[in-house]
C-alpha cells in the first residue's frame, strides 16, 4: 500500500514538472514572438490616444482636440467599473499639458485615461496639444504660449461649446501657463482652475530649488555689473532636446528605471503587460524639446528670479499680476514628488485672490500623482467632484 502511494506521488510530481516545462516553453515562445513584433511593429503595443476626437483648431504645431461623447454605458478605469453620466455639465473642461511631455498622458491607456474619466463624469472635454517641438521652433516663447495661443484656444473652445465659462485642469508646466494666461488676460470667464504638481515657487523644490535660491543674488549682481542677461543670448543656444528632458526625468529615480526594465524582460511573454509597460515607457522616452526662447524666459523670470512666487512677472511686453485671479482654484501636490515639493505646489493658492480655493496632497511622485495607478481614486476623483459642484 505504501509503495502504491509513493508511486502515485511520483507520477503526480512527474506531471507537475511536465506542466511547468510546458508553461516555460510557452512563455519562451511568446517572448520571442512579442520581441520580434516589438522590433518590427512597435506601434502595435502602444495603446495611448485611442479616445475619438475632432481637431477644432490649429496654429503651427499646436492643435486643440474636442473629444466625442462616450458611447458605452460604463467604462473600466483601473480596476473599477464607472457608469457613464447621461447628463453633461454646462461648463466645458480644458485640459492643459506641460511642455516637455506630450499630451498623451491625458489619454494614456483606455483604463487609465484622464480624458475618458472626465467624459464619463459628464464633462465636455477639450485637450491642448502643444505639438512636436524641433530646433526650427526655438522661437516659441512664453509670449507665444500665453499671449497668442491661450487666448485663441479659449476663444475656439467657447465658440464650439457655446459657453463663455470654462474650467481648466492642468498638469505641471500646464498649470503655470494657465495661471499666467489668467493673470495677463484678466479672463473673468475662467470659472474653475485645477493645477496638479505645478511648481509655482521654484526656489522651494528639492535640490534644484536650493541651488536656484543660492545663485539668485550672485546672478543678479553679475547681470548688473556686466550688463548681460540670458535673455540676450540667441534662442538656438538654449534649445533643450527632448532626450535631455527624458534623461533628467529618469535620473530622479534611476533604481526604479532599472527595476522597470528588468520587470519588462521577465514579462516579455505577456502581451497585455507589454502594452501597458511600453505605452508608459513611450511617454517617458519621447519627451519634447524645450524651445530656446521659452527656456530663456523660464530661466530668468521663473527659475532665477522666482517671479511667479512673488506675484508678478513680465511676459513679452505685458505684466502678469496673479492677484487679479479670482476663479475657484484647487491645487494638488504629490506626497512623494521629488521634482515639485508640496510647498512649491501650494503656492498656487497664495498668489491669487480667489476666495474659493483648496489644496490637497495625494499619493504619488511627479508622474504618479497625475497618471499613476492611484490617481483615479485620488486626484481625478477629487477633481471631478470638486468641478461638478462648480460647473452648472
Amino acid at each position: 500500500m505504501l509503495d502504491l502511494i509513493d508511486l502515485r506521488g511520483y507520477v503526480k510530481s512527474i506531471g507537475s514538472v511536465k506542466n511547468i516545462a510546458i508553461d516555460i516553453a510557452e512563455k519562451a515562445l511568446w517572448s520571442v514572438v512579442n520581441t520580434a513584433e516589438r522590433k518590427l511593429f512597435g506601434d502595435n503595443f502602444i495603446i495611448s490616444n485611442l479616445t475619438p476626437y475632432d481637431v477644432i483648431y490649429r496654429d503651427r504645431i499646436m492643435s486643440v482636440r474636442h473629444y466625442l461623447p462616450l458611447e458605452d454605458a460604463s467604462i473600466t478605469i483601473g480596476d473599477d467599473e464607472l457608469d457613464v453620466a447621461s447628463v453633461r455639465h454646462r461648463v466645458p473642461l480644458v485640459l492643459v499639458p506641460p511642455l516637455a511631455a506630450t499630451s498623451m498622458i491625458f489619454d494614456l491607456m483606455p483604463h487609465r485615461s484622464v480624458v475618458r474619466y472626465f467624459l464619463a463624469k459628464g464633462f465636455d472635454v477639450y485637450l491642448i496639444d502643444w505639438g512636436h517641438v524641433t530646433e526650427a521652433d526655438s522661437d516659441l516663447s512664453l509670449e507665444t504660449y500665453v499671449l497668442e495661443w491661450m487666448p485663441a484656444i479659449m476663444q475656439q473652445v467657447r465658440k464650439v461649446s457655446g459657453e463663455q465659462d470654462v474650467s481648466i485642469f492642468a498638469y505641471c508646466m500646464g498649470g503655470l501657463l494657465s495661471l499666467m494666461y489668467a493673470a495677463v488676460s484678466g479672463d473673468k470667464n475662467i470659472k474653475n482652475m485645477i493645477t496638479v504638481a505645478s511648481p509655482i515657487d521654484m526656489h522651494s523644490s528639492g535640490v534644484a530649488g536650493r541651488v536656484l535660491s543660492t545663485i539668485y543674488r550672485p546672478a543678479q549682481m553679475v547681470s548688473q555689473l556686466m550688463n548681460i542677461s540670458l535673455l540676450d543670448l540667441p534662442a538656438k543656444y538654449l534649445h533643450v532636446p527632448g532626450w535631455v528632458n527624458s534623461l533628467a526625468f529618469k535620473l530622479t529615480s534611476p533604481v526604479g528605471n532599472v527595476v522597470n526594465y528588468v520587470e519588462m524582460l521577465m514579462n516579455m511573454w505577456d502581451r497585455e503587460y507589454l502594452k501597458e509597460h511600453l505605452t508608459m515607457s513611450q511617454w517617458f522616452d519621447d519627451m519634447v524639446d524645450y524651445p530656446g526662447e521659452t527656456i530663456k524666459d523660464m530661466a530668468v523670470h521663473m527659475m532665477i528670479n522666482n517671479r511667479m512666487a512673488k506675484g508678478t512677472m513680465t511676459i513679452g511686453k505685458q505684466k502678469a499680476e496673479f492677484k487679479k485671479i479670482n476663479c475657484s482654484i484647487l491645487a494638488f501636490a504629490g506626497d512623494n514628488d521629488t521634482l515639485v515639493s508640496i510647498r512649491a505646489a501650494r503656492m498656487a493658492l497664495d498668489i491669487v485672490s480667489s476666495e474659493d480655493k483648496e489644496f490637497c496632497v495625494v499619493p504619488g511622485g511627479h508622474a504618479g500623482v497625475f497618471a499613476g495607478g492611484k490617481a483615479p481614486a485620488n486626484a481625478w476623483a477629487i477633481s471631478a467632484d470638486w468641478l461638478a459642484e462648480r460647473s452648472n
